[in-house]
């Protein structure tokens, strides 16, 4: 296929609203395309306004940072609130003291907000993801030592 076809293939695709493609030509040539799409939310005193952008490179962080303490994971997919309501205060804070049962923040799944409670005891020492940030399963949210 030839560079220039290539080239405007990239940018049909970048302006149309498809996510992903997967073309094979007869002569076994193979293209594979897809973009992400970022959705930020952007707070602001009277609402909350959704923003959509496309990255076209996805960066992977590679921290090998090792952490002592115990980890508490998301149990669901969703978005992780630290506060029960945008004027409330956090539930927990760095160098807060938990004890097991307690709340330490909420992550909302299909309009659904779910409490999630501590499964250690202990003093929070890392919060690992930032309020409304979109978590999955098994994403680490909290360091308690």
């Amino acid at each position: 296929m030839e560079y220039e076809k290539i080239k405007q293939l990239m940018e049909d695709m970048g302006n149309s609203k498809l996510t992903a493609i997967d073309i094979d030509f007869a002569d076994g040539t193979k293209i594979s395309m897809k973009k992400e799409i970022k959705q930020e939310i952007i707070h602001t005193n009277s609402a909350q306004i959704p923003v959509v952008s496309e990255q076209s490179v996805v960066l992977e962080e590679d921290s090998k940072e090792e952490t002592t303490g115990n980890i508490v994971k998301s149990p669901m997919v969703g978005t992780f609130y630290i506060k029960p309501s945008p004027t409330s205060n956090p539930y927990v804070e760095i160098g807060k003291e938990v004890k097991k049962g307690d709340t330490l923040c909420i992550v909302e799944a299909m309009k659904l907000m779910n409490e999630i409670e501590s499964e250690f005891s202990g003093k929070v020492t890392k919060i690992l993801v930032k309020d409304g940030e979109p978590v999955e399963y098994g994403t680490p949210l909290f360091v308690i030592e």
